[in-house]
């Protein structure tokens, strides 16, 4: 493992002077959610996408719209309905008449699939045929129309939302594609003083003024930072371990992972593991990441990856009790293993 330059740790107390004006900037808008905040900042520093889970009016579209201008970002919404159609989020090719020659030709048309953050909201309730269009372009970066290819801007987020609620008339997003979600965030009610907040702040002719942290350019250069920053071997085995030990028909598993889980999370887990772990060290101003880094983005990496059975539905065992009790095996084989703390090996490696 190799320390970072001198300019990239200039780079990694910028990125987090920036986390913390973003707080500021956000926290004139939104109530609470600074763990949802945190999530989403992981990911977009760490070149992922999200997809957040919760009820309407917890102002998921709010925070979204709040922090590209934070980020002075382009953003675009699109209301997914049952009707909506690949072309409606890609764009599509038009005929237009040239006024100088007269003749004809085929005119690209941008769709809202083209800015740097998109809100999908409500992702389930388009078909698959649309669903898909939009998990292309977030894996391919473009989108192909009548056999040409357009790239999409960069930076590039999409954060989807699901209404938990409401599944009657939806078209569930299959695991598969499910899997190129690095976070699945669950966003949950204010509490009492909270919501007393939110009450108090939109019932009044109050509108404040976001100011803006970072441009595009600035993000891209941070994002390869975020690259950059060191982990160790032994912290990326821990990261692993998370994955592998949810795949019951590969090797020694837990009992609880035998009788609760069905499907496992594949290789994709472990990658986005050790990149929001990364993401986490940066944005809290350290220039390595460690075990606790790892364990922090945890339970979003792996709630969407974990498949329960049965038995799990009828015990009430969801996948996020799956992670708290994986992290509570693996954390005390890694103490059984590591008898120094981690992150004395790391630091010898940095000035």
């Amino acid at each position: 493992m190799h320390s970072i330059e001198e300019h990239d740790m200039k780079a990694v107390e910028q990125l987090n002077t920036a986390f913390q004006n973003i707080l500021q900037e956000l926290e004139k808008v939104i109530v609470g959610q600074k763990s949802v905040i945190e999530e989403i900042l992981i990911s977009v520093f760490a070149q992922g996408h999200c997809l957040l889970v919760g009820v309407p009016g917890l102002a998921k579209t709010l925070l979204i719209n709040t922090l590209s201008d934070a980020l002075s970002l382009s953003f675009n919404r699109i209301q997914f309905t049952p009707d909506l159609m690949p072309s409606d989020i890609t764009g599509t090719d038009v005929i237009q008449e040239n006024k100088e020659t007269g003749d004809r030709e085929f005119k690209f048309l941008k769709g809202p699939l083209f800015a740097n953050v998109l809100l999908a909201d409500e992702i389930n309730r388009t078909p698959p045929k649309t669903q898909a269009a939009l998990l292309e372009a977030m894996q391919e970066q473009q989108v192909t129309i009548g056999g040409k290819r357009h790239l999409l801007g960069h930076p590039f987020f999409v954060l989807a939302t699901q209404n938990p609620i409401e599944q009657e008339g939806t078209y569930p997003l299959p695991e598969a594609q499910l899997d190129r979600f690095m976070f699945n965030i669950l966003v949950d009610y204010p509490t009492e003083d909270e919501e007393l907040r939110i009450v108090q702040q939109t019932t009044t002719v109050n509108r404040p003024q976001i100011e803006e942290v970072l441009t595009g350019p600035q993000i891209m250069e941070l994002q390869e930072i975020v690259r950059k920053i060191p982990i160790a071997d032994h912290v990326i085995r821990y990261a692993m371990q998370f994955t592998r030990l949810t795949r019951q028909e590969k090797g020694v598993v837990p009992d609880f992972v035998k009788e609760y889980v069905s499907w496992g999370a594949g290789p994709r887990a472990s990658q986005y593991l050790v990149l929001g772990a990364k993401a986490h060290a940066v944005l809290h101003g350290r220039h390595f990441a460690t075990t606790e880094d790892v364990l922090r983005v945890a339970a979003p990496v792996l709630r969407h990856r974990i498949i329960t059975n049965f038995n799990a539905e009828a015990d009430g065992i969801k996948p996020d009790d799956i992670v708290a009790r994986l992290s509570e095996v693996i954390s005390k084989d890694f103490a059984t293993q590591h008898h120094t703390p981690e992150t004395e090996p790391l630091a010898r490696n940095h000035p």
